[in-house]
């Protein structure tokens, strides 16, 4: 399928903004409406972006994942870890798989305010809050 020339400048836009702060980008995807790609800046933070055609923002999102044993372990802390994502302004989704859990941490930035210093605020404020979460749940 073809991307549209909104979906173009969007990619351009997201990408050159990424680059300029210093983040590269690597398995991008593109199917129909949706682009996804992984980015990782030189201290090693990796993170996706999510680019949706039909969306007015752009979404960055970074994935924890946890075997089923640490159910009981990941209820404990919920409360902490909503409270945590709240304070840096982003929000979370938990999935329950056959085999393991994950804890998505999503922010989000509408098109019309992207430009170079509010992306690099929210990617701070992003950053702080994985960290945050990382600390919280004592991975290293």
């Amino acid at each position: 399928m073809k991307k549209s020339k909104l979906m173009e400048e969007r990619i351009r836009r997201v990408r050159v903004l990424f680059k300029e702060l210093g983040f590269r980008f690597f398995s991008s995807e593109h199917q129909g409406t949706l682009y996804t790609s992984g980015f990782e800046n030189t201290d090693g933070f990796q993170g996706e972006v999510i680019i949706d055609e039909k969306c007015r923002f752009l979404e960055i999102s970074f994935t924890f994942f946890f075997s089923l044993e640490m159910a009981d372990f990941l209820k404990q802390r919920l409360e902490e870890m909503l409270k945590l994502c709240y304070e840096y302004g982003c929000y979370i989704i938990l999935a329950d798989a056959e085999q393991e859990l994950s804890f998505s941490v999503f922010t989000k930035l509408y098109y019309s305010g992207l430009n170079y210093q509010s992306l690099k605020q929210s990617m701070i404020d992003f950053k702080e809050c994985v960290e945050g979460l990382t600390n919280l749940l004592k991975i290293t």
